[in-house]
């Protein structure tokens, strides 16, 4: 269990701030008449509360000081009114604002699922599958906060600010003056434990990515934990994991309480001086008492925003953070290139097969080459074998075949046409695959073998099972077809895997057949059915099988011998057990496994 490897490393010293806000604003302009409608609501409430501070000095001036109680009803209710008005205009704000934040984090959501769609297996190879969706659920999450809550509270906080300056000029300008002195004071902790804030949230993230990670690895291989007594270890390592995230949040956590506090005092110090300043006036008769209650009104009010706006900015910068680790996503570079104007196969596709002078190296490690100059054909319709040991590169074939990987030099061609030509949903839908370890996902039965061709018939896909002897255990099941296999078919057996896989590649009915030995978690008695249906299923189409078998090999047209990412030889069984020693060993270890007693 690694630690976890940073996605796209490379672009993080290209991801700014400055970058990351137009980033997030892209989002909303698909909704400007919501976002409109919002703002317009935010000013109607905003007004509406900065009004209040002329209900306060009516109720004082015109209602206590001159003690007239009918005219101090009539400002109440008027104080009554300006207060419906502005819960209105609250309420309408806050829907449509939390509905915008939902909105921005799904679209994003999409936005980055469906570019790692798009991303080659070498990329997830580098990356640990619980810290990338930590990007999708923490990350997008704190996204959806600052757009449906935290950017409506600046924005009401800056119209509050602004306004409230304004109201307060009018009653004092002297005053207000003395105020405004005080703004570069609090600016200053802004800026200042803001961008600490940012940095510190960022790592925090990335933290908790791989917490994320840590726990997906061990839940995933619960067995193998448990089987290996790994328990107390696996929890001080969650441990450790868990203090890490406390130990940078703590940083975050202290920094947010430094500036909340100080902006909060700051404000209120600076609220006294002015109150004591404007006592004096009252005093001295410059104003009145009402002038000065609706002057601390609009100062509490101002003070009460900046302090808002301070909170949020720390929550901007946090989400900054937040939205850089999901902008790294998007900007992970395809590494897979397709031509604008692709080729066209043939139609239909026959399945020959050409390497010539074929060269690839994992992006990983560029220098090690694991294909070496390999050249080779396969004929339309033939079954070939490829055969050596582990790390020869027979699964990486398979991989360069359906341009997972781009070679580094040499070509693949499919029917003579440069498989780089191609588009890639183009020449992948070409090929079945079967994998040795069986790909069941957390769904019904139709819906998995559906998998292979979405537009198939009920009726298609029990065919499709009854071919690769699937269908005997699937009916046994109370729910039939519709039965739910669980997460990674947790429900089956492997031998029940790999017939349900097989039945998606039956029913898929490709030219084209990649078979990384299809029987090898099947006992005798379903090996026999299986390979029945993969005799019938690979009559017609070119058959390409990674074997490790002996039993798997005798059959085919044309066995491929590789050794260290090298062809060595190629024939039939009988020709190769006189010419070549490596498969000479091959054969004689299966013999000798499989006359072992069981």
């Amino acid at each position: 269990m690694t630690n976890s490897t940073t996605a796209t490393a490379s672009s993080k010293s290209a991801t700014t701030p400055y970058r990351v806000l137009p980033w997030i604003l892209q989002f909303l302009s698909p909704y400007k008449i919501k976002v409109v409608a919002a703002i317009v609501f935010l000013f109607i409430g905003s007004l509406a509360w900065l009004s209040l501070g002329q209900g306060v000095k009516l109720m004082v001036d015109e209602g206590f000081i001159a003690d007239n109680a009918s005219r101090l009803n009539e400002i109440i209710w008027l104080i009554i009114g300006i207060t419906a008005i502005s819960g209105t205009a609250v309420f309408c704000r806050f829907y449509l604002m939390t509905w915008l934040g939902e909105r921005v984090s799904a679209d994003i959501r999409l936005q980055v699922y469906q570019h790692l769609l798009s991303l080659s297996p070498g990329f997830f190879a580098t990356q640990r599958t619980g810290e990338v969706i930590s990007r999708f659920t923490a990350d997008s999450t704190l996204i959806q906060s600052v757009v449906g809550s935290s950017l409506s509270m600046a924005l009401r906080s800056v119209v509050t600010v602004a306004g409230g300056i304004v109201m307060m000029g009018f009653t004092s300008v002297k005053l207000t003056l003395l105020v405004l002195l005080a703004v570069p004071l609090v600016l200053g902790p802004v800026s200042f434990f803001g961008s600490k804030v940012r940095v510190l949230s960022r790592k925090s993230q990335d933290r908790v990515g791989d917490l994320g990670a840590y726990i997906d690895e061990t839940l995933h291989e619960i067995h193998t934990v448990q089987a290996y007594t790994h328990e107390a270890k696996d929890r001080q390592l969650f441990t450790d994991r868990v203090e890490a995230v406390m130990h940078v949040a703590k940083g975050r956590i202290k920094y947010r309480a430094l500036l909340i506090s100080t902006v909060m005092f700051l404000s209120i110090a600076a609220i006294a001086f002015v109150t004591w300043v404007g006592a004096q006036d009252v005093m001295s008769g410059n104003i009145t008492g009402g002038e000065l209650s609706a002057f601390m009104f609009y100062a509490v009010m101002v003070a009460g925003a900046v302090a808002t706006i301070s909170e949020v900015f720390s929550e901007i910068q946090r989400a900054s953070g937040a939205a850089e680790r999901l902008l790294e996503l998007v900007n992970t570079p395809i590494d897979i290139p397709q031509q604008a104007l692709p080729q066209q196969l043939p139609t239909p596709v026959m399945g020959q097969l050409d390497f010539n002078q074929v060269v690839f190296a994992y992006p990983s490690d560029i220098n090690q080459e694991v294909i070496k100059q390999l050249s080779m054909r396969i004929q339309p319709g033939e079954r070939v074998a490829l055969v050596g040991p582990s790390g020869a590169g027979k699964s990486t074939l398979f991989e360069l075949m359906m341009r997972f990987y781009q070679p580094k030099s040499g070509q693949i061609l499919l029917d003579g046409i440069d498989i780089s030509t191609l588009s890639l949903a183009a020449l992948r839908q070409q090929y079945a695959l079967v994998p040795q370890e069986s790909v069941i996902f957390a769904m019904n039965v139709f819906e998995n073998v559906r998998y292979g061709r979405l537009d198939a018939t009920d009726d298609e896909v029990i065919q499709a099972c009854i071919a690769a002897k699937a269908d005997e255990f699937i009916t046994e099941f109370n729910e039939g077809y519709l039965t739910y296999l669980g997460e990674r078919g947790v429900r089956l057996s492997g031998g029940q895997k790999q017939r349900i896989a097989i039945a998606r590649a039956i029913l898929a009915n490709r030219p084209l057949l990649l078979l990384d030995e299809a029987t090898s978690a099947l006992d005798a008695v379903s090996e026999v059915k299986v390979k029945q249906a993969l005799d019938t299923l690979m009559a017609s189409r070119t058959t390409v099988i990674i074997a490790h078998r002996l039993a798997t090999v005798i059959n085919v047209d044309r066995i491929f011998v590789m050794d260290k990412g090298q062809l060595v030889a190629s024939g039939t069984h009988s020709e190769l057990m006189h010419s070549n020693t490596l498969y000479r060993e091959f054969a004689n270890l299966q013999l000798l496994m499989d006359s072992e007693p069981a």
